[in-house]
């Protein structure tokens, strides 16, 4: 219980850090770009990214065990080019980091907002039938809604909350959200990976003193200068969880707008 209350204080506390930033609700937020024409014929997406962890998730070499929540997060709909990251390159040290590290979306929100490709963006911060920002915990889940057309694609991220600097998300293009001009819909978990943001030393993970759950205060750990890498090319000599082991990541198409 007492790694459950420190995991909500921190990573809670760190989306409320973002709220007051920018002066927005609790509710997941989006942004369109200043001046942008909505396109005729856009599909409405809701996606659910649901905690499926158990208190057996996470196991120390000592045999200790605990669940794996995950964070506040950001999603973008965009078109063509990565927008967060590039595998194998250092993070752009535009608000990634500290999604990574603390599991607050706030700066790399805000970041993303005037890249070139980006269509709209949003924050998701509130589990499904929470009253205020935190985790999703084991069986809590992240829900948003945005509209998209052919050709766009989404990002998303969200903090592994039990480590240093270790989060969920696409590979770095996107998850194209039309094949063949339908709309995607579905379990797309097996899109999503674990990367390494490559800016804090790992420590075992659930059990580390710097990571979210634990740690004195946010950007608390040893700084390292290692690109963005997925974890199973780190090589660090801990054991992570497959992705489907934590969450489970649905996208449902509704509405078709002929706005």
């Amino acid at each position: 219980m007492l790694r459950l209350s420190l995991i909500t204080l921190m990573v809670a506390g760190a989306a409320t850090q973002s709220h007051a930033e920018s002066a927005a609700p609790s509710a997941p937020r989006a942004a369109t770009k200043a001046g942008a024409v909505k396109p005729r014929h856009s599909t409405t997406f809701t996606v659910r990214i649901e905690n499926v962890s158990t208190p057996m998730t996470l196991r120390s070499a000592a045999g200790a065990t605990a669940p794996a929540p995950n964070s506040p997060g950001v999603w973008i709909v965009h078109a063509g080019e990565a927008v967060v990251f590039a595998a194998g390159k250092p993070d752009r040290g535009k608000g990634l980091e500290t999604q990574a590290e603390d599991g607050n979306p706030g700066p790399l929100s805000r970041s993303v907002q005037g890249a070139k490709s980006v269509v709209a963006s949003g924050v998701f911060d509130t589990p499904v039938g929470d009253d205020r920002p935190g985790p999703a915990l084991p069986g809590k889940s992240y829900e948003f809604t945005f509209e998209a057309r052919p050709g766009q694609r989404l990002t998303v991220a969200s903090m592994f909350g039990q480590s240093n600097d270790l989060f969920f998300a696409p590979d770095p293009s996107g998850i194209a959200l039309f094949a063949s001009g339908k709309p995607v819909s579905g379990d797309i978990t097996s899109r999503f990976r674990l990367w390494d943001a490559g800016t804090e030393v790992n420590q075992e993970p659930g059990f580390g003193p710097d990571q979210a759950p634990r740690q004195a205060a946010p950007n608390t750990g040893a700084s390292e200068h290692e690109p963005v890498r997925r974890i199973e090319s780190v090589h660090d000599g801990f054991t992570y969880p497959p992705v489907a082991q934590v969450i489970r990541v649905t996208i449902t198409p509704a509405a078709v707008s002929m706005r």
